[in-house]
């Protein structure tokens, strides 16, 4: 119990963070984690090399997110997405937002690169997929967040535009 506990508590945060961005709201985020964590001390015995410790208990919060998804009837991410304090580009809530136009697999792909430091080849193995598999659609759905970005910056560009010429009458 101990060791599991130490391990655990260097993962948690990471842990709940990609909940949250795969879940869309806190709570459902911290159900995904209580989930996967008592999944985890369950088998944590079959683990062979505490090394893969970390692999190993995100591979169960995949799974958990994904079955709580499914059992909902929900395949999207929730509208209502509490904001995040913060001085990035974006908050938690816009970014959630944004990565709506990805497919659920893109999203999780991203998740896992951006936000969980994953490299391609674990998240193959996380996924269950081929590493080329995992590489081509991460470069599809950074095509995708890039082609949206300039699509509301030319929008925006315009509306701007237009308010000036408002402005200047």
């Amino acid at each position: 119990m101990e060791r599991f506990m130490e391990l655990y508590q260097t993962v948690y945060r990471d842990l709940y963070r990609l909940a949250y961005y795969y879940m869309g709201n806190p709570e459902d985020a911290e159900d995904a984690v209580q989930d996967t964590a008592l999944s985890a001390y369950e088998h944590f015995g079959s683990l062979k090399k505490e090394a893969s410790f970390r692999f190993w208990i995100f591979r169960i919060l995949v799974n958990c997110c994904k079955k709580s998804l499914k059992k909902r009837g929900r395949r999207e991410l929730p509208m209502e997405v509490q904001e995040a304090d913060g001085g990035c580009l974006m908050t938690q809530a816009e970014t959630l937002e944004f990565l709506k136009i990805l497919s659920e697999e893109e999203r999780l792909i991203v998740v896992l690169t951006v936000f969980g430091g994953y490299k391609g080849d674990e998240i193959a193995g996380l996924l269950r997929r081929n590493h080329s598999t995992i590489r081509s659609k991460y470069r599809r759905a950074l095509k995708k967040l890039e082609q949206e970005l300039v699509r509301e910056d030319e929008s925006g560009s315009r509306r701007l535009k237009s308010r000036r010429k408002e402005v200047q009458r």
